[in-house]
């Protein structure tokens, strides 16, 4: 499912606009943008949890040339699924 899949979906099941619920949607993927931005855990309870996660600086090689190289530390943005979302893939 694509952005644009969601938006029909999410107007099929509210009732809404596909504009009104473009809009509905953005606002959500802003705030938890926003959220993860201040490094603030968002929980959807039943959906999951995404935080933020400080990844440390550490040593790499090319793989064509073999030399190494230095990766930079940086935060990566994770996802850990709740029960309800691993039950209804399971």
């Amino acid at each position: 499912m694509n952005k644009s899949e969601l938006v029909d979906s999410i107007a099929n099941e509210t009732g809404l606009t596909k504009a009104d619920s473009a809009k509905a949607l953005e606002a959500c993927l802003g705030c938890i943008r926003q959220s993860l931005k201040q490094k603030d855990e968002v929980r959807l309870i039943g959906f999951g949890t995404f935080s933020v996660s400080h990844r440390k600086a550490t040593k790499g090689r090319n793989p064509r040339t073999g030399a190494e190289i230095n990766i930079p530390a940086r935060n990566v943005v994770r996802f850990k699924a709740g029960a309800n979302l691993q039950e209804a893939v399971c």
